[in-house]
């Protein structure tokens, strides 16, 4: 592993596709491992999969890896699919609010500018899972 920091977890393959391939891990969130979780709707466990390209052929399907990500990557997901529509959203809010002066047409226009923004996002989807790229390491 590099100096660098980085999101690991560890997973199972389920599938290869070629050069794809489908990494299975079980995703916890902090309390999920605490002994009181039984009675506490925080705790969090799902699975999840993700896409991995790797063309090397050393990997078998059932085959247990880590799977890395940046962690500077995780910051620009959490930009794109949180931070950036906020502050568009409460932009246009306020933008509206002082050029209508009518609540009701600016709080709905600001939540309608959130189609247009997930639409682009959508449709550049190809482009974004370029940046974002896993690697695997066997275990």
């Amino acid at each position: 592993m590099s100096n660098t920091k980085s999101i690991e977890h560890k997973g199972r393959i389920d599938s290869i596709e070629g050069h794809k391939i489908s990494v299975n891990f079980l995703a916890m969130s902090g309390c999920a491992s605490c002994h009181a979780k039984g009675v506490c709707t925080v705790a969090d466990m799902k699975e999840k999969s993700v896409e991995v390209y790797d063309f090397t052929g050393q990997y078998a399907v059932g085959e247990e890896v880590s799977v890395t990500l940046k962690q500077s990557l995780g910051f620009r997901a959490l930009l794109l699919g949180y931070v950036l529509p906020f502050v568009l959203v409460l932009f246009v809010l306020i933008a509206l609010t002082a050029i209508t002066n009518n609540e009701a047409i600016a709080g709905l226009s600001s939540l309608s500018v959130l189609v247009p923004y997930y639409l682009i996002l959508f449709f550049l989807r190809d482009k974004i899972r370029k940046k974002f790229t896993f690697t695997i390491d066997k275990i």
